[in-house]
């Protein structure tokens, strides 16, 4: 009888791997796609009001039910930070495609972004995007992070009807309440003898200083941007802030770290939040440089929203507070694709 027994839980044990191969076979099965040659990358089409230019993409696996697209940040950042979903999405069984906005490092150079900067632009972008690489309202999930919160949002109010889910990470709907958190609550805590240096850095518009830097690492990055001495940053986030574009950042988000000044000074959205019909994640975290009150109010503004807090992350919560942050996100996209979200 012991004999029997050892058998069939050997049989069973056989069993439950089979099936775990053969779910993970299908997740790597690349028959059909025309991105196999290059690994997953696709350099997709982009028609501009200045000519057609190539954006970066890179598909990794293969799930017709979750397809995630990834918005990075910056503006004018890349999508390596997200680099760290390689740890976590392919064990999950998620589709998931890592895009390099126009501008950004990975894509083709262009030779005059100042054109192209303005929010319909950049949301037709994304949509042309999604059209090439076949993602639909049946499997498409967006999530942006930063300034690709913004991106997501604005595609979501013009192109909601396409997406099955969203994700807003540590981005606030108004640069004006951003600016407000900054100067009310995040200058005042840090050293102020640092802060008037700083100021006095960027009112002189000397930011390319080394000082500069010097300075902001330790009294603003260390501790609302990346929660980790620069030596310990994760080198993702390294390339990702080393191939920034300042000819994106700069006209959009302005020259200081402290707050928004560019293009996107007066952007809010908060109260067209209601009109986001699709289940959203709203992310905030405790560190951030966007007030986590305040993303909590969005997804109570949003139809269909749930907040994710992050109470050891900063603004790369992706970093700071790891498995709240992919298990959240996880979560979300196997709630929604079960049909039992919930906010």
């Amino acid at each position: 009888m012991a004999r029997v027994a050892i058998l069939g839980i050997v049989f069973a044990l056989a069993a439950c791997g089979g099936a775990g191969t053969a779910k993970n076979a299908a997740y790597f099965d690349n028959a059909g796609r025309d991105d196999v040659f290059a690994g997953g990358v696709r350099m997709i089409p982009i028609t501009t009001p200045k000519g057609t230019f190539k954006v970066w993409t890179k598909r990794v696996g293969n799930n017709p039910r979750i397809k995630v697209l990834l918005l990075h940040g910056g503006p004018g950042a890349t999508h390596e930070y997200f680099e760290m979903l390689d740890s976590y999405f392919p064990g999950e069984g998620i589709e998931y495609y890592y895009y390099d906005q126009l501008g950004s490092f990975y894509s083709e150079p262009v030779p005059d972004m100042s054109a192209l900067l303005d929010i319909p632009r950049w949301v037709d972008e994304v949509e042309q995007v999604r059209k090439a690489l076949g993602l639909g309202r049946d499997n498409f999930y967006l999530v942006g992070h930063s300034w690709g919160g913004i991106l997501a949002m604005e595609y979501a109010l013009a192109h909601g009807a396409e997406l099955k889910g969203l994700v807003i990470s540590n981005m606030m709907a108004s640069i004006p309440e951003y600016n407000s958190y900054a100067k009310t609550v995040l200058m005042p805590a840090m050293d102020q003898a640092a802060l008037a240096e700083i100021q006095k850095l960027e009112a002189t518009k000397d930011t390319q200083n080394p000082r500069y830097m010097e300075l902001l690492m330790p009294h603003h990055y260390a501790q609302h941007i990346l929660r980790r001495p620069a030596a310990e940053w994760p080198d993702p986030a390294l390339r990702a802030f080393a191939h920034i574009n300042n000819n994106v950042y700069v006209p959009m988000q302005g020259p200081s770290e402290l707050g928004a000044s560019g293009t996107l000074e007066k952007w809010d959205r908060f109260a067209d939040l209601a009109k986001i019909a699709v289940p959203t994640l709203v992310i905030g975290a405790a560190h951030d440089t966007m007030d986590p009150k305040y993303m909590e109010r969005m997804a109570k503004a949003l139809p269909r929203g749930r907040y994710l807090f992050m109470p050891d992350g900063s603004h790369m919560s992706m970093y700071d507070d790891q498995q709240r942050w992919v298990g959240g996100i996880v979560a979300f996209l196997r709630d929604v694709d079960a049909g039992r979200f919930t906010p």
